[in-house]
This record gives structure tokens, sequence and C-alpha cells, in this order.
């Protein structure tokens, strides 16, 4: 790299730093408090990994959504997507980790249950908590975000570009979904993040289909980042339709993290197990010992140099 090239993308970093700063300063004095409105999303601080059991250079957010209905709290509905991200502050390397929404665990406090319900028996905490024991990495952090709240933020940055392993039919998108690049708007990426019956791996295939979404998303950002206004229209979209326990120095911490990312450093795995039934309903029984392989091969620097199975 030249010299010039350099000094041009070290000026290009410390100008999202700094937008992002006065950003986020800016929110916390004109943003009204959760008290006087309803937010389609929700950040809050993890209690449960007040120990940090992994490198200060690694955050941990787990990202849910909520399948509210209208008049709901997407705090207190099931979860529909469950994703448990690492990310390296350091290296820009980042892990997700898919958990199925229907793996029948134990929830503290109230027995074996399908994961997703910790969400509607104890809020954004208890998911971080359930999650947390079945991959062995709590996170310090769960982001909640609704289906408006999910349109919203996806519409605001432009739509995402999603590459799909399947080619399938859906009545919201009439040509289909492609394998391959298929440039999706907030509804259409709700759906592609939310169908299974198409698939064969059912569930395991949908969590798979979440993180495609959740990269096209960061492609659309991290290639917008230099276009004059992107920044801050993306960050005041998402705060402003936030609610949040978090102090604008933690937020900024956050979003600084989120836009160091590396698309090409960014990998996933699924939590896989065995598809049952239990009084009727079908559920997943984890593979837990696969899950804790991954959570065990990642936590210290967000990477995946085991593969899937940690080995």
């Amino acid at each position: 790299m030249s010299l010039l090239s350099s000094l041009g993308t070290r000026a290009r970093v410390v100008r999202r730093v700094v937008v992002l700063g006065l950003v986020l300063a800016l929110t916390a004095l004109v943003v009204p408090p959760a008290s006087v409105r309803e937010a389609p999303a929700s950040l809050v601080r993890a209690h449960v990994a007040a120990g940090v059991d992994h490198s200060r250079d690694v955050v941990w957010i787990l990202f849910l959504g909520s399948d509210a209905r209208p008049g709901e709290s997407i705090t207190r509905s099931r979860a529909d997507a469950i994703q448990l991200t690492g990310i390296n502050l350091r290296t820009g390397d980042a892990t997700m980790i898919g958990v199925p929404r229907d793996s029948w665990v134990d929830i503290p406090g109230h027995g074996t249950e399908k994961i997703n319900a910790a969400l509607y028996f104890g809020g954004p905490r208890l998911m971080g908590q359930a999650v947390g024991n079945l991959v062995g990495v709590h996170p310090d952090y769960v982001f909640t975000t609704g289906f408006d709240g999910f349109r919203q933020m996806v519409n605001a940055i432009g739509g995402v570009t999603v590459t799909s392993r399947f080619a399938f039919a859906d009545p919201v998108r009439p040509q289909g979904y492609r394998v391959g690049p298929n440039k999706l708007n907030g509804f259409q990426a709700m759906i592609f993040a939310r169908i299974r019956k198409p698939f064969l791996r059912g569930d395991f295939d949908r969590s798979a289909n979440q993180q495609d979404v959740m990269r096209g998303i960061l492609g659309q950002v991290r290639g917008g980042m230099d276009e004059p206004g992107f920044m801050e229209r993306g960050v005041l979209s998402v705060v402003r339709n936030m609610d949040t326990d978090l102090k604008p120095s933690e937020l900024y911490r956050l979003a600084q993290a989120g836009t160091a990312v590396e698309l090409r450093k960014l990998q996933g795995c699924v939590v896989l197990g065995g598809i049952g039934t239990v009084n009727g309903a079908s559920v997943v029984f984890p593979d837990v010992a696969q899950a804790r392989r991954i959570g065990d091969d990642a936590r210290d620097d967000g990477r995946l140099d085991g593969g899937c199975s940690g080995g």
C-alpha cells in the first residue's frame, strides 16, 4: 500500500470514528427516554456477563429477532432468530453462532423448554443466560428487534444484498429467491430470515439464512461508510428506534465494533442436533458438545479456527 493510500484509509477511519462520536453524543440529547415511547428495538447489557468469561478484546452480542405481534412486547415474546456474535475489536474478526429457536434446553428457573421461550419468561437477560449456558460463552449485550424494527433498519441503509444458497419461491417476492445474490428490501429480508419450510434441514437452514442476512447488512454498511451522511442516517435510525440502558460511551464502543468487522473475516456456524417431539411439539435436541466446541474455539479471539465442528 502506498503512503497516499495509507493516509487516505486512515483519514476515512478517523472520519468514521468522529462521525460515530458526534452522532451518538447528539442522540443522547435529542432521543426521548424509553418511558415515553414504544421502541421497535432494544439493547441491554447482559448482567450475567459481569464476570467476563472471555477476552476483553472480544465483545459478544446476542442478536434476537422477536416474533411479537402488534401490541405485544418485543422483549417478552418468543425469539424467532437467535444469533450469538463475537466481535474482535483488535483484528476485525467475528463469528456468528446460530441457535435454532426450537432447541430443547434448560431455562434457569423455568425447567426444560424451547430456548426461544426464555425471552417470553424473563426477557433479554434470561435469553442471554440460556444461550450462554448452551454455548458456554455468555453475551455482554443483548440486542432485540421486532418485525417493524428490522424492516426499518434494513430500509434505512438502502436494503441488503443477500447471497442465497437456495432457490425458492415466496408470495412477497413474485420472482422468487435465486441461488446467488438477491437485492432485498426490509420486508423481503425479514421473510428470507424467517422462512424454513422450503429447506431440507428446516430450522438449521433458517438459522444459516439469518447469518446470510447479517452478512448482507454488514456488506451494505461497509459499502456505504464513505458516502456523506450514510453513517449519520444509519446510526440515528437505529438509536431513535431503540430502547437501551447503555451510556453513549458504550453505544459508541459497540458502533465502532460493528464498523470494524471485515466481511471476509465474518464466519458463521449453526448449532446442530436431532429432531424429535415433546408433548406433540417438534423440537431440536441440540448437540451440546458441538455448541461448546464452537464457543470454546471463538471465545477469546472471535475466530473459528477449527471450523463448525470446533475439532
